[in-house]
C-alpha cells in the first residue's frame, strides 16, 4: 500500500461473507458510496467463511426472537436464490435430526415448534419412514425431524462470485492490509505506511472482531475463544450409503451441533466436526498458527469456564476431549450410524476454527449474533453458524439498524 491518504465513505474490516454482504447491501442502498474492504490475507476465503461446512441451514435450532432465528431462514432463501440466479452450484439435499437417547423426544418437540415459529418447513417422520430413506441411520426415539429445504453449496465459489460482483461495482479491496492504529476522533486508520479515512467503519473481522472492537473503544466484555473443528471423511470403498445430511439432537446449552454427517456438492461424505479449544485463532494444524497470547487467553478463559461449569461446560468438555482419539470419534458417529467402522473413515484435510465469543461477565458462551456500536463504527461480533446462511439477510439488518446515524 502506497504512502498516501485514502478516503472512503465506508471501510469494512474483513473480506469474509459478512464483510462482502455488508458491502453488497451498502451498494444496493447507496450506489454512489465509496467503499473499501481491508483484508489481512492475500485473498478471500482463507478462514471461517471459506472453511464453512457448505450447509445452508433452515432455521430449526434458534430461539424465537433471536437474531439467528430472524435471519437464518430468509438468509437461506436469499442465498439459494442467488445461487440459482447466477448458476452457482447448489443441492437441496435435506436434513434429518435424529435422537441418540430416548429422552431426546422433548428436544425433538422443542425444535419442531421452534421451526414452525420461525417459519421453516419441517416434518416429523417415524422410524419406519427413516429406514426407507436412510437404512443405515438409527434413532433412539420414534419421531425424527426432517428439513427438506436444507441445501449444500460451495462457500468459496459464492465468495468469489460476490467478490467479482463488488469489484465490478468499484469496491476497493486492500489485501495484505492489517491496520496497526486508529484515530477515532479523526476517523482514520493506519495501514502500513498509508492512512485511510472513513465516514463509517464496519468491523466484520471474524476471529479478530473482539480485538478490533476494543481498539474502537467498545467495552472489553467479550473475548473470542477459538474452537477447532476437525473432520473425518468416508473412504471410497466404504459400504455405508448416506443420502441426506444427518445431525444429532443438539445439546441446547452450548452453541455446537455435535458430530454429524454432511455431504459435499461432489458427494463426498464428511463426519464431524470436533469442537476443541486451540492455542491460536489460526491454529489449524499441530503447532502451525500457535500464538502465545491466544494460548494464554484461551487456557485462562476455558479453565475459568470449566470451574464455573456454566451451560454444563464441564460435561461438554468431558464429552468432547476424548474425540481427539479416532476410536472415540467413531463411537460418536456410531450413535447415528451404528454400522460405521473406523476403517470407513480417514482424517480429512477439511478443518476450520469457530470464532466463538465468550461473555466474561456472565461466564457464558454467547449463543446469538451480537451487533455493537461505537461512535462511528459498527461491530459484528459472534458471527458464527449460521452466519454464512444468514449473511444477506443479516447484512440488511446491520446496515439498516445504524443507517440513521451514518
Amino acid at each position: 500500500m502506497l504512502n498516501k491518504l485514502y478516503c472512503f465513505d465506508y471501510i469494512i474490516v474483513g473480506a469474509g461473507i459478512i464483510g462482502l454482504s455488508i458491502a453488497r447491501e451498502l451498494i444496493r442502498q447507496q450506489p454512489k458510496a465509496t467503499i473499501a474492504i481491508l483484508e489481512k490475507e492475500n485473498e478471500i476465503g482463507l478462514h471461517a467463511s471459506g472453511r464453512n461446512s457448505g450447509v445452508l441451514h433452515s432455521g430449526i435450532y434458534y430461539k424465537e426472537g433471536s437474531l439467528k432465528a430472524k435471519f437464518c431462514l430468509d438468509g437461506a432463501r436469499e442465498m439459494a436464490a442467488y445461487c440459482y440466479e447466477n448458476n452457482l452450484p447448489i443441492n437441496r439435499i435435506g436434513k434429518l435430526i435424529v435422537s441418540q437417547k430416548p429422552t431426546d423426544n422433548k428436544i425433538i418437540d422443542l425444535l419442531y415448534n421452534r421451526a414452525l415459529n420461525n417459519g421453516a418447513k419441517v416434518e416429523k417422520i417415524k422410524q419406519c419412514e427413516l429406514k426407507k430413506i436412510e437404512p443405515y441411520v438409527n434413532s433412539a426415539t420414534e419421531d425424527i425431524l426432517f428439513s427438506p429445504d436444507t441445501s449444500v453449496i460451495n462457500p468459496k465459489i459464492i465468495l468469489l462470485h460476490i467478490y467479482h460482483e463488488l469489484i465490478n461495482k468499484n469496491v476497493t479491496f486492500f489485501f495484505n492490509s492489517q491496520f496497526t492504529g486508529i484515530d477515532l476522533k479523526k476517523r482514520k486508520l493506519v495501514v502500513g505506511k498509508a492512512s485511510i479515512s472513513y465516514g463509517h467503519l464496519f468491523n466484520a473481522a471474524g476471529l479478530y472482531a473482539d480485538r478490533v472492537a476494543v481498539l474502537c473503544g467498545v467495552e472489553d466484555r467479550y473475548v473470542m475463544i477459538p474452537f477447532k473443528g476437525v473432520y473425518y471423511e468416508q473412504v471410497p470403498n466404504s459400504s455405508i450409503q448416506i443420502n441426506h445430511l444427518i445431525y444429532p439432537v443438539p445439546d441446547m446449552n452450548v452453541p455446537f451441533l455435535g458430530v454429524h454427517f454432511t455431504k459435499s456438492l461432489e458427494g463426498k461424505l464428511y463426519v464431524g466436526p470436533s469442537a476443541i479449544p486451540v492455542l491460536g485463532r489460526e491454529n489449524y494444524s499441530r503447532m502451525k498458527g500457535v500464538n502465545i497470547k491466544d494460548a494464554i487467553d484461551t487456557f485462562y478463559e476455558v479453565s475459568q469456564q470449566y470451574l464455573a461449569n456454566k451451560q454444563g461446560f464441564r460435561y461438554y468438555a468431558h464429552q468432547e476431549i476424548p474425540r481427539f482419539i479416532k476410536a472415540c470419534f467413531v463411537a460418536s458417529a456410531r450413535a447415528l450410524v451404528p454400522n460405521i467402522k473406523a476403517s470407513d473413515l480417514v482424517k480429512s484435510s477439511k478443518v476450520g476454527i469457530r470464532a466463538q465469543l465468550l461473555d466474561k461477565h456472565k461466564r457464558e458462551l454467547v449463543m446469538d449474533f451480537i451487533v455493537s456500536k461505537s461512535e462511528n463504527e459498527t461491530h459484528v461480533l459472534n458471527a458464527v453458524s449460521p452466519a454464512f446462511t444468514s449473511a444477506f439477510s443479516f447484512s440488511k439488518f446491520i446496515v439498516n439498524s445504524f443507517s440513521s446515524n451514518l
